[in-house]
């Protein structure tokens, strides 16, 4: 009879799936950013066929093309973070955690000055900043390792 090998790999807490779906959530809705634009630019139909630039000024097109840029590079860089991510690397955990300070912030101040927060970025943005914060969490990560754990 074979015996079955324990596997030597922490089971990870539901946190991680917790962020990981939200991770994709944004991704998700990052996808929408690009699209969205584009589709109400014309560019799908027309191509690009004014400029993109006046007067040293982006053009409403060229706002639109920019803005799809920007989001198609958050989503981009939201997948290498969820690849390291799961594979449990605490950079990744660093530099989810800075991510979403900075969304957060950013959602704030298109709350109170544009009137025109995205509440599902919002939301999904909470959700992660509290389960990156969870004991759990951060300890499968090395995150702030407490003085008896870290003298053993």
């Amino acid at each position: 009879m074979s015996r079955r090998k324990r596997s030597r790999k922490q089971k990870q807490p539901i946190a991680v799936t917790v962020i990981a779906v939200g991770i994709l959530v944004l991704f998700l809705i990052r996808l929408y950013q690009v699209i969205a634009p584009l589709v109400r630019a014309g560019v799908f139909l027309d191509g690009i066929r004014a400029p993109l630039f006046a007067d040293w000024r982006l053009t409403g097109l060229g706002s639109a093309l920019l803005s799809s840029a920007v989001y198609l590079l958050l989503a981009v860089a939201g997948i290498v973070v969820l690849v390291g991510f799961l594979r449990l690397r605490p950079w990744a955990w660093a530099l989810l955690m800075a991510w979403t300070g900075v969304s957060l912030s950013i959602s704030l101040v298109e709350y109170f000055y544009h009137h025109a927060p995205n509440y599902l970025v919002m939301a999904a943005n909470a959700v992660i900043a509290f389960a990156l914060n969870t004991s759990d969490v951060r300890r499968i990560f090395g995150i702030g390792r407490e003085e008896h754990e870290s003298a053993a």
